[in-house]
C-alpha cells in the first residue's frame, strides 16, 4: 500500500484524535469521514425495498403533525 505523508496543525490533529477510536488508524477515520458520501440515488434504491404498514405510515403523520403544533425552541440567556 502506498502512502504519502501529510502536515496539519495542532488544532486539526487534536480534532482528529477525538474522532479516532482505539483500534482505528487516522486514515480510517479520514475515509470514514470524507469516502463515499450518500446519494439521493442511493437513498431510493433503498426506499424501493422497504414495505411500510398504513398504521406506521399514519403514525409518522401524527409525530410530524405533533412537532409542528410544538415546534422547538432555543433557550436563550
Amino acid at each position: 500500500m502506498a502512502v504519502k505523508t501529510i502536515t496539519i496543525d495542532l488544532e486539526a490533529y487534536t480534532l482528529l484524535a477525538r474522532r479516532k477510536r482505539h483500534n482505528e488508524s487516522f486514515s480510517q477515520v479520514i475515509k470514514a469521514h470524507f469516502g463515499r458520501q450518500p446519494t439521493a440515488a442511493g437513498f431510493r434504491a433503498v426506499l424501493a425495498g422497504l414495505r411500510v404498514s398504513e398504521s406506521a405510515l399514519d403514525a409518522a403523520d401524527r409525530q410530524v403533525a405533533a412537532r409542528a403544533a410544538s415546534p422547538a425552541r432555543v433557550v436563550t440567556r
